[in-house]
């Protein structure tokens, strides 16, 4: 973890095992890293206004800015529906599709593209090692924060190494909305196909599918 400010010499601490972190007044200021365009991987969203978490299958092209989550079934729940998400940002549309019946909406995306990347304007909070000695899992800690505003409205978490995603907390009026974890991530896109909305999408409802029966 660097401490600024601190002699480069002055920094050497033993928990379990030996770190020495150096920095210096006037080093430079980190710059947000590039995350990979194209992942797979398994992610959990907990949302704070219903207390649930959500947790699924996720296939990121920020290339042509396209996203699939399959919802993953972890246990059974009556009267409760899985549903697959394909965003098509380019083309303004969301599918949802239930994964038992591949009943389908066909829905209108109101919200911008949003990568899962750092911003080159955010602002460099923390880095730090997750887990325990030994893990040696680097991470930095960027925000949206800036000198004018308070609080800030989203924080991200990515590794040092390649720049993939740990976390993305967002905060609207001062309360945190969601909080997302990513894991198990791989480089790359193993089935594009996983893009491209099943047959019966060609008659899709215009209205979204609740998830309780």
């Amino acid at each position: 973890m660097s401490r600024r400010g601190v002699s480069p010499l002055a920094v050497c601490v033993a928990v379990l095992a030996v770190s020495c972190v150096r920095s210096s007044v006037g080093a430079p200021r980190p710059q947000p890293c590039t995350a990979p365009l194209q992942w797979e991987g398994r992610s959990v969203q907990y949302d704070h206004q219903t207390g649930r978490n959500t947790r699924s299958l996720l296939s990121y092209d920020g290339q042509n800015q396209r996203i699939r989550v399959l919802e993953e079934k972890r246990k059974h729940t009556p009267c409760k529906r899985y549903f697959e998400y394909i965003y098509l940002f380019p083309n303004g549309v969301l599918f949802q599709i239930d994964q038992v019946t591949k009943d389908c909406a066909k829905l209108n995306l109101t919200e911008a593209w949003d990568p899962y990347d750092i911003p080159m304007n955010s602002t460099y909070e923390d880095q730090y090692f997750i887990g325990g000695p030994g893990d040696m899992i680097e991470v930095q800690e960027w925000s949206d924060r800036k000198p004018a505003r308070k609080h800030e409205a989203w924080v991200g978490v990515y590794t040092l190494k390649d720049c993939y995603p740990v976390q993305e907390t967002y905060t609207k009026n001062s309360s945190v909305t969601t909080s997302t974890r990513f894991f198990d991530l791989q480089l790359g896109i193993t089935d594009p196909g996983v893009f491209n909305p099943p047959s019966t999408c060609v008659s899709a409802v215009a209205e979204r599918m609740i998830s309780e029966c």
